[in-house]
């Protein structure tokens, strides 16, 4: 097999949709802390990328601190994202509370609802793809889903990602809307097929843009489940087509997140937070956003 069918690299972005699963997959517990990631070698054959690719990749994995890399011991996992939950039903999976888990439970129901306010839909697109193949494949069957996505419009001026100390350079928040723009039309698509298909009775998928710039994360599932947390900003190099610049940039995977459940109690902390959280979102939605 070898290198030999190796893909074109896209004018240089076939790194990032490596990176952007390694880190899928150090998130969902597929390579858990302190595991070592697959052979350069290995991970080449598999996305069909040069090797060249695989290194850039993971170059970039260690300048974020998720891996770390050694000559002749390959890359060691030395960081996951951290989901704290206050509820013995977030044990239910086998990998513990982690994002792809609980999305995958919340779309084993008839009706899958989800509400979703992120800075990008980077992470959320290859956990609702994965979805959809469970679906194609027979092995889960909702009749109806339904998502909302809330996310901060391209019209104001965030202050991350940037450059740092240059607020004039603007190429990477235009590579961020970039980014935006393409998980969500991916992601878009590929729920809206379910519904066009005939695999799902109704699919509804909403996107609405809001004068905000985000600094949480916040994750609705079914209307009793919350995941929330901040995003910690972070110095880190970035390479763009044109060389590497200095960049204030947030976690977005690496950040630790909160888990929260809906009980029987209105007033038990779970209950609060999560329409705490779902109040604030429909007014955010209803009164705030704009179709985008």
């Amino acid at each position: 097999m070898g290198e030999q069918h190796a893909a074109p690299d896209g004018g240089g972005r076939e790194f990032q949709r490596v990176s952007d699963e390694l880190r899928s997959r150090m998130t969902d517990g597929t390579y858990p802390l302190r595991s070592f990631l697959p052979s350069q070698r290995d991970l080449a054959e598999e996305f069909e990328v040069s090797r060249d690719t695989v290194q850039r990749a993971l170059r970039d994995l260690v300048d974020e601190g998720w891996i770390e890399s050694r000559q002749g011991s390959g890359s060691r996992v030395i960081k996951t994202q951290r989901i704290q939950s206050s509820t013995a039903r977030a044990t239910r999976s086998r990998r513990g509370v982690t994002l792809g888990p609980l999305i995958s439970e919340a779309f084993e129901k008839p009706e899958v609802t989800l509400d979703v306010f992120t800075l990008t839909s980077e992470s959320l697109d290859p956990h609702l793809r994965l979805q959809v193949e469970r679906i194609r494949g027979g092995f889960i069957a909702p009749e109806r889903i339904g998502l909302r996505l809330l996310l901060p419009s391209p019209a104001i001026p965030l202050p991350y990602p940037r450059v740092k100390g240059d607020p004039d350079d603007l190429r990477l928040l235009e590579r961020l809307h970039t980014i935006t723009a393409r998980h969500t039309e991916s992601l878009r698509g590929a729920l809206l097929e379910l519904g066009t298909e005939g695999l799902v009775q109704s699919v509804d998928v909403r996107v609405r843009r809001v004068p905000l710039a985000p600094a949480f994360k916040l994750y609705l599932f079914n209307g009793d489940e919350a995941l929330h947390g901040p995003y910690e900003v972070i110095e880190r190099p970035l390479a763009l087509d044109d060389g590497v610049v200095t960049a204030l940039d947030v976690l977005g995977l690496g950040a630790t997140l909160t888990h929260h459940v809906k009980d029987e109690d209105r007033d038990s902390p779970g209950s609060v937070f999560v329409e705490s959280m779902r109040s604030w979102f429909e007014s955010v939605w209803t009164f705030l956003a704009e179709e985008g």
